[in-house]
């Protein structure tokens, strides 16, 4: 890319005495892609952004960046910006994963993706407000707050650290789901990276980690596609199912073959039975913790989920059919492949799918 008049007036704006700090290049060049991604109005945009970037505290009002001294422009120019400016999105994505990953345990690449809210309950003119979920505003209680939804995913890095690489945010509209649009989300960033040779044929893969409130089997379904391996944190009051007998459990006089073997209940240790692998460690921040790994455990889907319109190997006639007609409708398939499951005592478990 050919540097432009624009792009000369950025590069100084952070100074490079030596030219030896890689890391300080590093931001020159993204501060440069930056800009380049502001199509529109694109001086006053990017004066903004180090407005909010340099302010001493959260910025109530736009109306405060304008006294901001790294903006530099008139009180008008923010209001013209906001209202008629444009940023190329699909450029500012390539751009976050052009610049150096974190590495995770490994060397491997480690995603996170989770929603953060921005909870708006006084702006009731403020366009596709959801309902957030929102945990310590009152004395540690729950509370749904009308907001704005961002799912992120950033990449992680190893050690004790909170520093993150953000790589993608997307605004949840009403009406979304949010597995889909994770799922969507995740295929996008993961095809980036190996686009961009970040990952390559032979390493380790990209391992994706989540919390509860997504659907581990669902992402890792939809991504099976991608070298990647889906780690989901699982509420402590799911079951889990093992796989049928052999002979699908039909008797000597027949019948229909069974779908599901013996249950797996996180709270009834009298159903996990015997791990394929155990182990002990003795950790100093978090004392002494016990690993126990079970595979072959799959869930059992509901039709009422995104698992609704999912593809079947079997079928069975469905209500109302007519007389003498066989009319069968599709069902969704509960077998969703290799689950393999890590507890923890005494009631941490989560579980990893691929």
């Amino acid at each position: 890319m050919t540097p432009t008049k624009s792009d000369a007036a950025v590069a100084p704006s952070v100074p490079d005495r030596d030219g030896r700090h890689a890391a300080l290049r590093e931001l020159k060049e993204f501060r440069v892609d930056l800009r380049a991604c502001l199509t529109r109005w694109g001086d006053a945009l990017f004066e903004i952004t180090d407005a909010v970037l340099c302010s001493d505290g959260p910025v109530r009002s736009l109306a405060e960046l304008t006294l901001v001294p790294e903006h530099a422009r008139s009180h008008g120019s923010v209001q013209r910006a906001m209202n008629n400016g444009r940023i190329d999105f699909d450029r500012l994505h390539w751009s976050f994963a052009l610049r150096d990953l974190p590495r995770g345990p490994g060397g491997g690449i480690v995603l996170a993706v989770d929603v953060t809210p921005w909870p708006r309950p006084d702006a009731n003119t403020s366009n596709q407000r959801t309902f957030c979920h929102t945990y310590g505003r009152a004395e540690g209680t729950h509370e749904m707050i009308p907001g704005w939804a961002y799912s992120i995913i950033a990449a992680l890095s190893s050690g004790p650290t909170s520093w993150t690489a953000p790589l993608d945010a997307r605004r949840l509209r009403p009406g979304d789901q949010v597995q889909q649009r994770t799922a969507h989300q995740l295929r996008e960033v993961v095809t980036r990276l190996v686009t961009l040779g970040r990952w390559r044929e032979g390493d380790e893969p990209i391992r994706i980690v989540a919390d509860c409130g997504y659907d581990g089997p669902y992402l890792a379904h939809q991504l099976a596609d991608l070298p990647v391996e889906v780690c989901v944190r699982m509420r402590g009051d799911r079951v889990l199912y093992r796989d049928p007998p052999g002979n699908g459990g039909v008797g000597p006089k027949g019948g229909r073959p069974q779908r599901h073997g013996s249950r797996f209940e996180f709270r009834a240790p009298d159903t996990w039975g015997d791990p394929l692998h155990e182990t002990e460690h003795d950790l100093d921040k978090y004392g002494h913790m016990r690993v126990r790994i079970f595979d072959r455990l799959h869930v059992k889907l509901n039709r009422q989920t995104v698992w609704a319109h999912h593809p079947s190997r079997s079928s069975r006639p469905g209500p109302g059919r007519p007389p003498g007609r066989r009319n069968k409708r599709k069902t969704p398939v509960y077998d969703v492949g290799n689950a393999l499951l890590v507890s923890r005592d005494p009631d941490c478990i989560t579980s990893r799918c691929y």
